[in-house]
């Protein structure tokens, strides 16, 4: 599995409680473009749109040996491919619970084949924010006392 992009800001900001692997549809310049490493996956999103999940703003840079290489295509919308069953769930949840689609990770599978991982999660307030900052520096200090104390 080769890593292309991932989503930092993802597990900052939101809490994650499930985890999909979709396919995405793509065309011939798009999937060159993604293995050259020309995609973002800032300020991405998903959304359910008759009965499909979409993933929405994410850059794809144009490729640049391309015969059309114009930038109306680097933020459209792509539909992303899964199961019925794991639709029907996503569905459910993000209308009953108000959940938000996170895209976490862009990858390449075993078979080479382009993958998005995608997340179902919770906004983060901000004193969540807070206390895992406060709650990551205090680990990091002790860790430091304790490789400090054994030399």
């Amino acid at each position: 599995m080769k890593m292309i992009c991932k989503n930092k800001r993802a597990f900052f900001d939101y809490e994650i409680s499930d985890k999909y692997e979709a396919g995405m549809i793509l065309t011939g310049d798009e999937v060159k473009s993604i293995r050259k490493g020309q995609v973002s996956l800032n300020d991405a999103f998903g959304n359910v749109r008759d009965g499909k999940i979409v993933l929405m703003n994410c850059y794809i840079a144009p490729y640049s040996y391309a015969y059309d290489k114009s930038d109306s295509y680097t933020r459209c919308n792509r539909d992303l491919l899964l199961n019925k069953r794991e639709i029907n769930k996503i569905i459910g949840s993000v209308s009953r619970k108000g959940l938000t689609l996170i895209p976490l990770s862009l990858y390449f599978n075993k078979r080479g084949y382009i993958k998005l991982e995608i997340g179902v999660g919770k906004h983060k307030k901000l004193f969540n924010k807070k206390q895992q900052i406060k709650d990551r520096d205090l680990a990091r200090q002790t860790a430091r006392e304790i490789r400090s104390s054994t030399r």
